[in-house]
């Protein structure tokens, strides 16, 4: 309060009222601590805020309350005592900061003796030879043989829970690798399985073998995809191990070495190129090529640049081995059926099938072409040549710029050619078997590879009758417009309306593989036996899987005179098939066959969505390598 203030409040009335508002103030104040409500103290509020009013009229100033007075401390020995315990609290102080900074410092060269030590460690262990423990193998130049050569070694897949506390040495490439403390963490992949390896730091005795610190370093160092050999004690973990397909066992490393190691930088990581897929894709129509990959997922563009690393997954190891089965089991079944397999040439000084969708080239300075087909070569085998019942296994081009999900300008034919005595259902008999077997023959030696597809790539197991279903042309097409599909009986059918078709007789008959025959003559080629109650039709046939044509045949024309009729009806100059109209004239069984595409067998049976996925090294028109 100024001087001024001072004057002004110690006149009598300013006095009392100052008096009063101090008391009123008291009361407001106790009542709020003691939680009255509002309503019990706020007259006392308007009440003191009036008094404050009537004080600046009195004084011409506004009211403020009193300040306290400090009361002076006496000095002497007082301020003695203060200062005392000041110098107690001081000195405390210093000796709980020395206290600390000692137990700093004492952690300090703690930590310091432990780093030495370590280092010591390392530079003793980087001095002795580990070699024969862990570390770079020498380059494999056949030098010398071990005893027990190849014998020592064991499959991955071959690993299980019976083979526990054997010593077990197995090669494959590092999927992945992590080090956790004194622990280095492997898994490590053959083919189609893997196996997880733990390697623990340990001094050795009572029976364990030393496993310096240092090989755990260069466990976890190695890059993924190097080949490596683990040796170790195979053991059967409490609990499954997770993303190894030997889950029920591990290996305890003792001996790590690596036999190759991948320098160059991984175009994308193998987990990725093993990621289910989000979303099954459409497999008809175009092929995006320049289709934009998805975040953690491994486009197919890329997967091809680099696909000596996609092989690598267990999926594609999968669909390759599947693809071989499905070789194996038609030789087999061929062969069973008294077929020979032949093999026929690829360059020709015409065009297959006299079309001229082929690739041309230069033979020694004339005209040539590859073979889009070896139809005309297995005829005259089968049919002029008396071998009656052949198959080929061979490679097939067509100069096709077609960039759709089911079209390759390479890929390899199954094809069958046989002799019939009266009827072509003779050859639809041996087809509807032939599938039948192989269906059954995936079924049977092909279950780990089917499911690791799966895992992958989702699929529906393929659904087939025992006896195969056969349905004429017309029974299609009528099918088609009984679904309100618009389609004539005589209009070639589109691949959607084949589609459409695959899902009608699926609904309807509970199968996905079925014979189509009785096709219209003028979609059909040339040396296709055309049929005697309808000149319209002919005797040809297509056989489907999931609504997708995987192979196309007829019986064969073999009367030279209507060869040469077929031929001018589809403006082709005889002159350019003359060695193989020729090779009628001296005599031809009636015959009939077909030819199966492969990779279209293999994507349709497994349901994926792109041709590409089932060739191991894709041709389209926009691909030649790798």
């Amino acid at each position: 309060m100024s001087m001024e203030e001072a004057a002004a409040a110690a006149t009598p009335a300013a006095e009392e009222l100052t008096n009063q508002i101090g008391a009123l103030a008291t009361s407001i104040t106790e009542a709020k601590t003691a939680k009255q409500p509002k309503d019990e103290w706020d007259p006392l509020l308007q009440q003191m805020l009036a008094l404050k009013l009537q004080y600046k009229q009195e004084t011409g100033k506004d009211y403020h309350a009193p300040s306290k007075k400090q009361e002076s401390k006496p000095k002497g020995e007082n301020t003695q005592v203060a200062s005392d315990k000041n110098k107690e609290k001081r000195a405390k102080k210093a000796e709980e900061k020395r206290l600390k900074e000692d137990k700093k410092r004492k952690q300090r060269e703690e930590r310091e003796l432990r780093e030495r030590e370590k280092l010591e460690k390392l530079n003793a262990a980087s001095n002795e030879d580990w070699s024969h423990v862990f570390g770079d193998a020498p380059m494999i130049q056949s030098v010398s043989k071990t005893e027990g050569g190849a014998g020592r070694w064991t499959k991955i897949g071959d690993l299980n829970k019976d083979m526990e506390g054997k010593e077990v040495l197995v090669r494959g490439f590092l999927h992945t690798t992590r080090g956790v403390g004194k622990m280095s963490f492997c898994l490590l992949r053959s083919s189609l399985y893997t196996v997880q390896c733990v390697a623990f730091e340990s001094k050795g005795g009572d029976g364990k073998a030393e496993i310096p610190s240092a090989m755990i370093k260069y466990m976890t160092g190695v890059p993924v995809e190097s080949i490596v050999d683990v040796q170790g004690i195979l053991t059967v973990p409490e609990k499954p191990v997770d993303g190894a397909t030997q889950s029920d066992v591990e290996i305890q490393v003792t001996k790590f070495h690596c036999v190759n190691k991948a320098t160059a930088a991984m175009p994308f990581q193998m987990e990725d190129a093993c990621r289910p897929d989000l979303v099954k894709e459409t497999d008809i129509g175009a092929y995006d090529h320049d289709a934009k990959e998805e975040m953690g997922r491994v486009g197919q563009e890329t997967r091809l640049d680099h696909r000596w690393i996609d092989l690598r997954t267990p999926a594609n190891q999968s669909i390759f081995r599947v693809q071989s089965m499905i070789c194996t089991l038609f030789r087999e079944y061929l062969l069973s059926q008294n077929f020979i397999e032949i093999h026929t040439p690829k360059l020709l000084s015409g065009a297959s099938e006299g079309g001229a969708d082929v690739f041309t080239l230069d033979y020694f300075g004339k005209p040539a072409c590859l073979s889009m087909s070896p139809q005309l070569h297995k005829q005259m085998a089968a049919a002029c040549g008396g071998f009656e019942r052949v198959f080929e296994i061979g490679p097939v081009f067509r100069a096709e710029n077609s960039n759709t999900r089911r079209h390759l300008c390479e890929f390899t034919g199954l094809d069958l050619e046989m002799a019939i005595s009266e009827h072509y259902d003779e050859v639809l008999d041996v087809l509807g078997e032939l599938f039948v077997n192989i269906f059954d023959g995936l079924k049977e030696r092909c279950g780990q590879e089917l499911e690791r597809v799966r895992e992958q790539h989702g699929f529906d197991d393929l659904q087939y009758l025992e006896k195969t279903l056969k349905i004429d042309y017309a029974t299609g097409c009528q099918m088609l417009r009984d679904a309100g599909i618009d389609q004539g009986d005589y209009d070639d059918l589109s691949t959607e309306n084949e589609k459409k078709l695959g899902g009608i007789v699926k609904e309807k008959y509970n199968t996905d593989f079925y014979i189509m025959d009785k096709y219209p003559l003028s979609v059909r080629p040339f040396y296709t036996m055309p049929d005697p109650n309808n000149p319209k039709l002919s005797n040809s046939y297509d056989v489907f899987i999931r609504g997708q044509e995987i192979l196309s045949g007829a019986q064969r024309v073999h009367e030279p005179k209507l060869l040469v009729e077929r031929a001018a009806a589809w403006g082709i100059d005889v002159e350019t098939i003359s060695s193989y109209v020729d090779s009628f004239r001296n005599g031809a069984l009636p015959h009939g066959g077909g030819g199966i595409g492969l990779e279209r067998v293999v994507m349709l049976y497994l349901g994926l969505p792109n041709i590409r996925k089932s060739s191991m090294f894709p041709r389209d028109p926009r691909r030649i390598c790798p």
